[in-house]
Protein backbone atom coordinates (compact mmCIF):
# COMPACT_ATOMS: atom_id res chain seq x y z
CA UNK A 1 0.00 0.00 0.00
CA UNK A 2 3.00 2.64 0.83
CA UNK A 3 4.67 1.92 -2.64
CA UNK A 4 0.95 2.95 -4.35
CA UNK A 5 0.89 6.27 -2.19
CA UNK A 6 4.90 6.82 -2.97
CA UNK A 7 4.32 6.33 -6.61
CA UNK A 8 0.99 8.67 -6.63
CA UNK A 9 3.35 11.15 -5.29
CA UNK A 10 5.91 10.78 -7.60
CA UNK A 11 3.63 10.23 -10.78
CA UNK A 12 1.79 13.56 -9.85
CA UNK A 13 5.03 15.29 -8.94
CA UNK A 14 6.36 14.17 -12.52
CA UNK A 15 3.08 15.43 -14.22
CA UNK A 16 3.86 18.75 -12.85
CA UNK A 17 7.11 18.98 -13.67
CA UNK A 18 6.11 17.83 -17.15
CA UNK A 19 3.47 20.78 -17.68
CA UNK A 20 6.01 23.96 -16.26
CA UNK A 21 7.99 22.44 -18.98
CA UNK A 22 5.27 21.89 -21.44
CA UNK A 23 4.55 25.81 -20.76
CA UNK A 24 7.69 26.80 -20.94
CA UNK A 25 8.25 25.95 -23.40
CA UNK A 26 5.15 27.20 -25.25
CA UNK A 27 5.32 30.70 -24.00
CA UNK A 28 9.12 31.12 -23.57
CA UNK A 29 11.12 29.21 -26.28
CA UNK A 30 8.48 29.32 -29.30
CA UNK A 31 6.37 32.05 -28.96
CA UNK A 32 7.71 33.06 -31.75
CA UNK A 33 7.91 30.57 -33.60
CA UNK A 34 4.95 27.95 -34.79
CA UNK A 35 5.01 24.65 -33.07
CA UNK A 36 5.13 22.11 -35.42
CA UNK A 37 6.36 19.28 -34.33
CA UNK A 38 5.00 18.36 -31.01
CA UNK A 39 7.55 15.77 -30.54
CA UNK A 40 10.39 18.05 -29.64
CA UNK A 41 7.63 19.47 -27.30
CA UNK A 42 7.32 16.10 -25.82
CA UNK A 43 10.90 15.41 -25.67
CA UNK A 44 12.23 18.27 -24.22
CA UNK A 45 9.09 18.76 -21.61
CA UNK A 46 9.77 14.88 -20.71
CA UNK A 47 13.81 15.78 -20.27
CA UNK A 48 12.62 18.82 -17.83
CA UNK A 49 10.55 16.55 -16.24
CA UNK A 50 12.59 13.66 -15.36
CA UNK A 51 15.79 15.84 -14.40
CA UNK A 52 13.60 17.85 -11.68
CA UNK A 53 12.51 14.61 -10.58
CA UNK A 54 15.92 13.18 -9.77
CA UNK A 55 16.63 16.38 -8.11
CA UNK A 56 13.17 16.16 -6.15
CA UNK A 57 14.88 12.23 -5.28
CA UNK A 58 17.74 13.57 -3.68
CA UNK A 59 15.73 15.92 -1.39
CA UNK A 60 13.57 13.19 -0.41
CA UNK A 61 16.84 10.98 0.51
CA UNK A 62 17.88 13.82 2.45
CA UNK A 63 14.92 14.24 4.10
CA UNK A 64 13.80 10.86 4.69
CA UNK A 65 11.07 10.99 2.63
CA UNK A 66 8.82 7.72 0.78
CA UNK A 67 9.54 4.52 1.89
CA UNK A 68 14.21 3.35 1.03
CA UNK A 69 12.53 0.75 -1.54
CA UNK A 70 9.84 3.09 -3.26
CA UNK A 71 13.20 5.95 -3.50
CA UNK A 72 15.23 3.22 -5.01
CA UNK A 73 13.01 1.83 -7.80
CA UNK A 74 11.71 5.43 -8.97
CA UNK A 75 15.08 6.41 -8.79
CA UNK A 76 16.01 3.09 -11.35
CA UNK A 77 13.18 4.06 -13.50
CA UNK A 78 14.38 7.98 -13.53
CA UNK A 79 18.12 6.62 -14.50
CA UNK A 80 16.84 4.36 -17.56
CA UNK A 81 14.17 6.70 -19.02
CA UNK A 82 17.36 9.57 -19.05
CA UNK A 83 19.58 7.08 -20.42
CA UNK A 84 17.09 6.28 -23.05
CA UNK A 85 16.39 10.14 -23.92
CA UNK A 86 19.65 11.47 -23.87
CA UNK A 87 21.37 8.17 -25.94
CA UNK A 88 18.70 7.36 -28.40
CA UNK A 89 15.91 9.63 -28.81
CA UNK A 90 17.02 13.03 -28.95
CA UNK A 91 20.38 12.23 -30.61
CA UNK A 92 18.46 10.66 -33.64
CA UNK A 93 15.96 13.22 -33.46
CA UNK A 94 18.67 16.04 -34.18
CA UNK A 95 20.28 13.85 -36.80
CA UNK A 96 16.45 13.86 -38.79
CA UNK A 97 15.68 17.63 -38.24
CA UNK A 98 19.57 18.13 -39.29
CA UNK A 99 18.80 15.99 -42.32
CA UNK A 100 15.32 17.61 -43.04
CA UNK A 101 16.58 20.65 -43.81
CA UNK A 102 18.83 19.55 -46.29
CA UNK A 103 16.72 18.81 -49.64
CA UNK A 104 19.20 17.09 -51.48
CA UNK A 105 18.81 14.46 -48.56
CA UNK A 106 14.74 15.08 -47.45
CA UNK A 107 13.45 11.28 -49.69
CA UNK A 108 15.71 9.37 -47.65
CA UNK A 109 15.74 11.36 -44.11
CA UNK A 110 15.18 8.31 -41.93
CA UNK A 111 18.53 6.78 -43.79
CA UNK A 112 20.66 9.58 -43.03
CA UNK A 113 18.98 9.81 -39.73
CA UNK A 114 20.01 6.40 -38.73
CA UNK A 115 23.77 6.80 -40.20
CA UNK A 116 23.79 10.11 -37.84
CA UNK A 117 22.97 8.34 -35.07
CA UNK A 118 25.01 5.40 -36.07
CA UNK A 119 28.23 8.00 -35.89
CA UNK A 120 26.96 9.56 -32.64
CA UNK A 121 27.32 6.21 -30.91
CA UNK A 122 30.65 4.87 -32.78
CA UNK A 123 32.06 8.45 -30.53
CA UNK A 124 29.93 8.22 -27.64
CA UNK A 125 31.46 4.45 -26.84
CA UNK A 126 34.96 5.63 -27.65
CA UNK A 127 34.32 8.04 -25.34
CA UNK A 128 34.76 5.53 -22.23
CA UNK A 129 38.65 3.95 -23.53
CA UNK A 130 40.71 6.71 -22.35
CA UNK A 131 38.34 6.04 -18.72
CA UNK A 132 38.47 3.08 -16.55
CA UNK A 133 34.61 2.61 -17.10
CA UNK A 134 34.95 -1.18 -18.46
CA UNK A 135 34.45 -3.71 -15.55
CA UNK A 136 34.35 -7.40 -15.11
CA UNK A 137 30.87 -6.90 -12.70
CA UNK A 138 29.08 -5.45 -15.42
CA UNK A 139 28.05 -6.44 -18.87
CA UNK A 140 29.04 -4.31 -22.20
CA UNK A 141 25.53 -3.23 -22.46
CA UNK A 142 24.34 -2.83 -18.89
CA UNK A 143 23.33 1.16 -17.26
CA UNK A 144 26.55 1.43 -16.20
CA UNK A 145 28.07 1.37 -19.42
CA UNK A 146 26.18 3.94 -20.35
CA UNK A 147 25.73 6.03 -16.78
CA UNK A 148 29.70 6.42 -17.02
CA UNK A 149 29.95 7.66 -20.32
CA UNK A 150 27.24 10.33 -19.69
CA UNK A 151 28.84 11.00 -16.71
CA UNK A 152 32.10 12.25 -18.42
CA UNK A 153 30.00 14.34 -20.89
CA UNK A 154 28.22 15.45 -18.24
CA UNK A 155 31.30 16.58 -15.84
CA UNK A 156 32.53 18.48 -18.74
CA UNK A 157 29.66 20.55 -19.51
CA UNK A 158 29.28 21.44 -15.83
CA UNK A 159 33.14 22.20 -15.54
CA UNK A 160 33.10 24.48 -18.97
CA UNK A 161 29.26 26.14 -17.69
CA UNK A 162 30.49 26.92 -14.20
CA UNK A 163 34.06 28.32 -15.31
CA UNK A 164 31.91 30.45 -17.68
CA UNK A 165 29.05 31.44 -15.11
CA UNK A 166 32.09 32.21 -12.63
CA UNK A 167 33.64 34.56 -15.24
CA UNK A 168 30.18 36.29 -16.42
CA UNK A 169 28.63 36.81 -13.85
CA UNK A 170 31.46 39.54 -11.63
CA UNK A 171 31.58 40.96 -15.33
CA UNK A 172 27.59 41.42 -15.70
CA UNK A 173 27.20 43.14 -12.33
CA UNK A 174 30.92 44.52 -11.69
CA UNK A 175 30.54 48.23 -12.05
CA UNK A 176 34.43 48.23 -12.19
CA UNK A 177 33.93 46.47 -15.70
CA UNK A 178 31.28 49.35 -17.31
CA UNK A 179 32.72 51.82 -19.74
CA UNK A 180 31.63 55.68 -18.91
CA UNK A 181 28.88 55.86 -21.68
CA UNK A 182 27.25 59.47 -22.17
CA UNK A 183 24.43 60.80 -24.39
CA UNK A 184 26.80 62.64 -26.12
CA UNK A 185 28.49 59.06 -27.57
CA UNK A 186 25.18 57.74 -28.60
CA UNK A 187 24.33 60.71 -30.15
CA UNK A 188 27.47 60.83 -32.42
CA UNK A 189 26.76 57.26 -32.98
CA UNK A 190 23.85 57.84 -33.76
CA UNK A 191 24.08 60.18 -36.22
CA UNK A 192 26.78 58.22 -38.06
CA UNK A 193 24.07 55.69 -38.70
CA UNK A 194 21.38 57.91 -40.02
CA UNK A 195 24.32 59.66 -42.23
CA UNK A 196 25.02 55.73 -43.28
CA UNK A 197 21.55 54.96 -44.13
CA UNK A 198 21.40 58.29 -46.03
CA UNK A 199 24.21 57.14 -48.55
CA UNK A 200 22.61 53.88 -48.94
CA UNK A 201 19.41 55.54 -49.63
CA UNK A 202 21.26 57.95 -52.21
CA UNK A 203 23.33 54.96 -53.75
CA UNK A 204 20.60 52.77 -54.43
CA UNK A 205 18.53 55.79 -56.14
CA UNK A 206 21.36 56.46 -58.07
CA UNK A 207 21.59 52.95 -59.05
CA UNK A 208 17.47 52.64 -60.38
CA UNK A 209 17.97 56.13 -62.62
CA UNK A 210 20.41 54.33 -64.12
CA UNK A 211 19.24 51.34 -64.52
CA UNK A 212 15.76 53.64 -66.00
CA UNK A 213 18.29 55.21 -68.06
CA UNK A 214 19.86 52.12 -69.46
CA UNK A 215 16.35 50.84 -69.74
CA UNK A 216 15.05 54.07 -72.03
CA UNK A 217 18.37 54.23 -74.53
CA UNK A 218 18.08 50.02 -75.20
CA UNK A 219 21.21 49.24 -73.68
CA UNK A 220 19.96 46.43 -71.83
CA UNK A 221 17.73 45.36 -74.78
CA UNK A 222 19.16 45.98 -78.06
CA UNK A 223 22.17 43.92 -78.10
CA UNK A 224 24.35 43.97 -81.78
CA UNK A 225 23.90 42.04 -84.02
CA UNK A 226 26.63 40.31 -86.36
CA UNK A 227 29.88 38.76 -86.25
CA UNK A 228 31.82 42.17 -85.04
CA UNK A 229 28.85 43.40 -82.88
CA UNK A 230 29.29 39.89 -81.09
CA UNK A 231 33.00 40.24 -80.40
CA UNK A 232 32.16 43.66 -79.96
CA UNK A 233 29.82 42.46 -76.89
CA UNK A 234 32.65 40.08 -75.47
CA UNK A 235 35.48 42.50 -75.30
CA UNK A 236 33.41 45.58 -74.42
CA UNK A 237 30.69 45.92 -71.52
CA UNK A 238 27.65 49.06 -71.39
CA UNK A 239 28.65 52.32 -70.78
CA UNK A 240 26.79 51.87 -67.36
CA UNK A 241 27.39 48.71 -66.06
CA UNK A 242 30.89 48.98 -64.90
CA UNK A 243 29.02 52.03 -62.84
CA UNK A 244 26.37 49.76 -61.10
CA UNK A 245 29.05 46.85 -60.25
CA UNK A 246 30.85 49.53 -58.65
CA UNK A 247 27.80 51.19 -56.96
CA UNK A 248 26.40 48.31 -55.60
CA UNK A 249 30.09 47.36 -54.41
CA UNK A 250 30.01 50.75 -52.25
CA UNK A 251 26.47 49.97 -50.62
CA UNK A 252 27.30 46.45 -50.01
CA UNK A 253 30.14 47.73 -47.74
CA UNK A 254 27.58 50.91 -46.35
CA UNK A 255 25.16 48.22 -45.45
CA UNK A 256 27.93 46.31 -43.52
CA UNK A 257 29.17 49.32 -41.84
CA UNK A 258 25.58 50.24 -40.91
CA UNK A 259 24.69 46.92 -39.10
CA UNK A 260 27.80 47.00 -37.41
CA UNK A 261 26.88 51.07 -36.27
CA UNK A 262 23.26 49.64 -35.05
CA UNK A 263 24.96 47.03 -32.90
CA UNK A 264 27.35 49.58 -31.18
CA UNK A 265 24.47 51.62 -30.77
CA UNK A 266 22.28 49.05 -29.29
CA UNK A 267 25.72 48.08 -27.00
CA UNK A 268 25.69 51.61 -25.92
CA UNK A 269 22.65 52.00 -24.66
CA UNK A 270 22.65 48.44 -22.91
CA UNK A 271 25.97 49.56 -21.15
CA UNK A 272 24.00 52.72 -20.46
CA UNK A 273 20.99 51.18 -19.08
CA UNK A 274 23.50 48.96 -16.53
CA UNK A 275 25.17 51.96 -15.51
CA UNK A 276 21.69 53.44 -14.43
CA UNK A 277 20.92 50.19 -12.98
CA UNK A 278 24.35 49.58 -10.71
CA UNK A 279 23.36 53.23 -8.96
CA UNK A 280 20.34 51.98 -7.54
CA UNK A 281 20.43 49.39 -4.04
CA UNK A 282 20.01 46.39 -6.24
CA UNK A 283 22.88 46.68 -8.85
CA UNK A 284 24.84 48.02 -5.35
CA UNK A 285 24.27 44.49 -3.58
CA UNK A 286 25.36 42.39 -6.61
CA UNK A 287 28.24 44.73 -7.22
CA UNK A 288 29.33 43.50 -3.49
CA UNK A 289 28.31 40.32 -4.34
CA UNK A 290 30.64 40.55 -7.72
CA UNK A 291 33.53 41.22 -5.76
CA UNK A 292 33.05 38.83 -2.65
CA UNK A 293 32.60 36.15 -5.66
CA UNK A 294 35.60 37.05 -7.66
CA UNK A 295 37.39 36.86 -4.30
CA UNK A 296 36.34 33.37 -3.15
CA UNK A 297 36.96 32.14 -7.03
CA UNK A 298 40.82 33.30 -6.53
CA UNK A 299 41.01 31.34 -2.96
CA UNK A 300 39.15 28.05 -4.63
CA UNK A 301 42.08 28.11 -7.08
CA UNK A 302 44.24 28.62 -4.76
CA UNK A 303 43.55 26.31 -2.13
CA UNK A 304 42.39 23.75 -5.24
CA UNK A 305 46.16 23.87 -6.78
CA UNK A 306 47.43 23.53 -3.36
CA UNK A 307 45.53 20.39 -2.40
CA UNK A 308 46.79 19.20 -5.98
CA UNK A 309 50.28 19.98 -5.88
CA UNK A 310 50.78 18.86 -2.15
CA UNK A 311 47.87 15.85 -2.43
CA UNK A 312 45.33 16.97 0.21
CA UNK A 313 42.22 15.47 1.06
CA UNK A 314 39.82 17.97 2.13
CA UNK A 315 37.76 16.34 5.36
CA UNK A 316 35.62 18.93 6.20
CA UNK A 317 33.41 21.14 4.21
CA UNK A 318 33.21 24.70 4.11
CA UNK A 319 29.88 25.05 6.20
CA UNK A 320 31.05 22.79 9.15
CA UNK A 321 34.33 24.56 9.44
CA UNK A 322 32.70 27.76 9.00
CA UNK A 323 30.52 26.83 11.84
CA UNK A 324 33.35 25.33 13.52
CA UNK A 325 35.56 28.36 13.51
CA UNK A 326 32.67 30.73 14.47
CA UNK A 327 31.42 29.02 17.65
CA UNK A 328 35.29 28.98 18.80
CA UNK A 329 35.67 32.73 18.26
CA UNK A 330 31.89 33.31 19.64
CA UNK A 331 32.77 30.58 22.83
CA UNK A 332 29.15 29.49 22.76
CA UNK A 333 27.68 25.88 23.12
CA UNK A 334 26.65 24.98 19.54
CA UNK A 335 25.56 21.10 17.80
CA UNK A 336 28.19 21.82 14.90
CA UNK A 337 26.94 18.29 13.36
CA UNK A 338 23.11 18.79 13.28
CA UNK A 339 23.17 22.25 12.52
CA UNK A 340 25.79 22.14 9.61
CA UNK A 341 23.80 19.19 7.99
CA UNK A 342 20.51 21.57 7.70
CA UNK A 343 22.16 24.58 6.59
CA UNK A 344 24.41 22.60 4.07
CA UNK A 345 20.99 20.76 3.16
CA UNK A 346 18.91 24.51 3.02
CA UNK A 347 22.39 25.82 0.52
CA UNK A 348 21.86 23.33 -2.12
CA UNK A 349 18.15 23.64 -2.14
CA UNK A 350 18.77 27.24 -2.68
CA UNK A 351 21.53 26.03 -5.30
CA UNK A 352 19.34 23.35 -7.38
CA UNK A 353 16.56 26.68 -7.27
CA UNK A 354 18.70 28.95 -8.86
CA UNK A 355 20.35 26.48 -10.87
CA UNK A 356 17.17 25.89 -12.05
CA UNK A 357 16.22 29.20 -12.50
CA UNK A 358 19.69 30.28 -13.94
CA UNK A 359 19.69 27.35 -16.34
CA UNK A 360 15.84 28.26 -18.22
CA UNK A 361 17.00 32.20 -18.06
CA UNK A 362 20.14 31.47 -19.78
CA UNK A 363 18.61 28.68 -22.36
CA UNK A 364 16.15 31.73 -23.47
CA UNK A 365 18.69 34.10 -23.80
CA UNK A 366 20.23 31.72 -25.99
CA UNK A 367 17.57 30.05 -27.96
CA UNK A 368 16.52 33.86 -29.18
CA UNK A 369 20.21 34.60 -30.54
CA UNK A 370 20.73 32.06 -32.83
CA UNK A 371 17.06 30.22 -33.23
CA UNK A 372 15.41 30.47 -36.60
CA UNK A 373 12.31 29.09 -38.28
CA UNK A 374 14.55 26.00 -39.07
CA UNK A 375 17.19 25.63 -36.76
CA UNK A 376 14.90 25.71 -33.72
CA UNK A 377 14.00 22.12 -33.90
CA UNK A 378 17.57 21.00 -33.44
CA UNK A 379 18.46 23.72 -31.16
CA UNK A 380 15.95 22.89 -28.53
CA UNK A 381 16.64 19.13 -28.61
CA UNK A 382 20.50 20.50 -27.95
CA UNK A 383 19.44 22.41 -25.13
CA UNK A 384 17.38 19.59 -23.73
CA UNK A 385 20.51 16.99 -24.21
CA UNK A 386 22.64 19.94 -22.02
CA UNK A 387 19.96 20.00 -19.45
Amino acid sequence: MSFLIDSSIMITSQILFFGFGWLFFMRQLFKDYEVRQYVVQVIFSVTFAFSCTMFELIIFEILGVLNSSSRYFHWKMNLCVILLILVFMVPFYIGYFIVSNIRLLHKQRLLFSCLLWLTFMYFFWKLGDPFPILSPKHGILSIEQLISRVGVIGVTLMALLSGFGAVNCPYTYMSYFLRNVTDTDILALERRLLQTMDMIISKKKRMAMTRRTMFQKGEEHNKPSGFWGMIKSVTTSAPGSENLTLIQQEVDALEELSRQLFLETADLYATKERIEYSKTFKGKYFNFLGYFFSIYCVWKIFMATINIVFDRVGKTDPVTRGIEITVNYLGIQFDVKFWSQHISFILVGIIIVTSIRGLLITLTKFFYAISSSKSSNVIVLLLAQIM
